[in-house]
């Protein structure tokens, strides 16, 4: 097989007219030739870190349509399913991912649960790590998030970095916010990367530090603003990751989105694909070519280099992506879950007003931290409830795994005008979250979740509607096509129902990651993440 195009070399830093030959699997020669070829040959792209769980897409199905938008290949966190269904859910993630040609490079997962303060389904421990860690499939040990436990010394996190060095894994870290000594600490346990950092400052120190630097967009957490004027300076030490990215949006554009945007601001194409292509295979060593004689055949075909709209996507020498159409097709597989408690009534969403202050979590658009603040509390009958007028919500998370009383707080910034949203997808335990303008409301929308086994779902006075998550409480069973048009309806209907938020629903989801500061709400009770303990919901 022959390929004719402008051949980008981000090696030697040249572009010229030229034409790879590939044979099998692998690029056999590649020479400069002339020819009326406009388009552009590139190394292909890569999610320097994803929980591939975040799509609501099986692997197979996700990289249906990573392959349209040039992506070849994802270094991936399954520690969203593997908080639901332990082990069983990241070999589901592997086998899955093994059954199309696309190249998933999944990790051991580090904080399963992610703390002591909240309910998971599984538990994975230093003896699972290091199981975890001596297969070939397992390329390094994911995020930790449990950066209080890093710095000081708790034994059991230790153990898991030391198995990672054991046997010559990459750690990447998750540390919003961490600096000066403390990140001194964390760096010497020997964490590489962070894609958590949401300010200029922040990026600076851990690049001078010596850590790699993931600028992270996704539905959700958007970083590349305050971030990207790093990379002219620090290209070799930086990569560009989406870490949570719903349906929706992947069908919109991935990480090319990324490299267009880095060009709009007139930074140099060699440092821009360096991040996007180079840097996430030399940090993780992955086996993805990168556009050398005898690499591996794994390359896009792209129309400029401005919005690198992709036409072709080979991966392994196979045509995956022609002139729009994904080459990858639905497999089957079978469904696995961890869903067990009984429906609730209205009565276990009532909260008795104790004081007339209340702490109130403020959501903050394209942000996975929050504020926390301090708010007059609406008070009727004796019991605290949504302020509609003000956009003070009640918030509830309720553990999926058991019967338990459902922790209530409250959120500003959700902006519901009726009805109520709900979501068994709640980062990283997966109970379920829900906001709503009415006890009645919130109550039939967790219903919702509990009667399907997990969902999302969206609840007015006169309908309900939802989007079933059969895997795991937290992945659809359905092609990608149809997850996309499903999530796109009911994400409508949210914000029919008053939501301003781009993403609610991924918003949602993270109101109960307690390792992200500064107030959140787990199954167990509203969370100081700043402290890292519980704190009282009236002030």
């Amino acid at each position: 097989m022959i390929i004719q195009g402008n051949i980008v070399d981000i090696k030697n830093k040249r572009i010229f007219k030229g034409e790879i030959t590939v044979k099998n699997d692998r690029i056999v020669t590649i020479t400069e030739k002339e020819h009326a070829v406009t388009n552009y040959i590139i190394p292909g792209f890569i999610d320097a870190h994803i929980h591939i769980e975040s799509s609501m897409l099986v692997p197979s199905e996700f990289a249906k349509i990573a392959v349209k938008h040039g992506t070849v290949a994802t270094v991936s966190d399954p520690h969203e399913i593997a908080n639901v269904c332990g082990l069983a859910g990241v070999n589901f993630m592997i086998e899955n991912g093994k059954k199309v040609p696309f190249k998933f490079n999944f990790g051991a997962p580090s904080c399963v649960p992610a703390t002591s303060f909240e309910t998971a389904g599984a538990i994975i421990n230093s003896n699972d790590i290091a199981q975890l860690l001596q297969n070939p499939d397992i390329k390094y040990l994911t995020e930790m998030m449990n950066y209080p436990g890093v710095i000081f010394n708790d034994e059991e996190v230790h153990k898991k970095l030391r198995l990672a060095k054991q046997y010559n894994k990459p750690i990447d870290g998750h540390a919003p916010g961490v600096t000066g000594t403390d990140l001194d600490a964390y760096i010497a346990a020997g964490i590489t990367t962070d894609h958590e950092c949401f300010t200029y400052n922040e990026g600076l120190e851990k690049l001078q530090k010596g850590m790699k630097l993931l600028i992270r967009e996704g539905s959700a957490a958007k970083n590349f603003e305050a971030l990207i004027d790093l990379l002219p300076k620090h290209f070799e030490n930086i990569m560009f990751c989406s870490d949570d990215k719903h349906p929706d949006d992947l069908m919109l554009g991935h990480i090319n989105q990324l490299c267009a945007r880095a060009i709009a601001k007139n930074i140099n194409v060699f440092k821009v694909l360096q991040a996007a292509c180079v840097n996430p295979v030399k940090h993780y060593g992955l086996e993805v070519g990168l556009l050398q004689e005898g690499d591996l055949a794994d390359f896009i075909v792209v129309e400029d280099l401005v919005h690198f709209k992709t036409l072709q996507t080979y991966i392994n020498g196979a045509l995956v992506f022609d002139k729009g159409v994904s080459k990858i097709d639905s497999v089957a597989f079978n469904t696995i879950n961890n869903f067990d408690c009984n429906p609730k009534d209205v009565t276990d969403f009532k909260v008795e007003a104790t004081s007339k202050n209340i702490r109130v979590i403020e959501a903050l658009e394209g942000q996975l931290v929050t504020n926390a603040c301090i708010e007059t509390a609406k008070v009727v009958n004796g019991n605290v409830v949504s302020n509609i007028e003000n956009d003070i919500l009640k918030i509830t998370v309720v553990n999926r795994y058991k019967n338990s009383v459902p922790a209530i707080a409250f959120i500003k910034n959700f902006g519901l005008k009726t009805g109520a949203i709900a979501s068994s997808v709640g980062h990283d335990s997966h109970n379920i979250i829900a906001v709503g303008t009415s006890d009645e409301a919130i109550c039939k929308a967790v219903n919702l979740i509990i009667e399907n086994k997990g969902g999302i779902c969206a609840v007015s006075p006169s309908k309900e509607h939802i989007l079933p998550l059969p895997i795991a409480g937290i992945i659809s069973n359905k092609p990608v096509e149809d997850v996309a048009k499903d999530y796109q309806d009911i994400d409508a209907v949210a914000k029919q129902l008053g939501s301003k938020l781009h993403a609610p629903y991924m918003t949602l989801s993270f109101m109960a990651l307690l390792v992200i500061p500064s107030l959140k709400l787990s199954d167990k009770g509203l969370f100081n993440g700043t402290t890292f303990k519980f704190t009282s919901l009236f002030a």
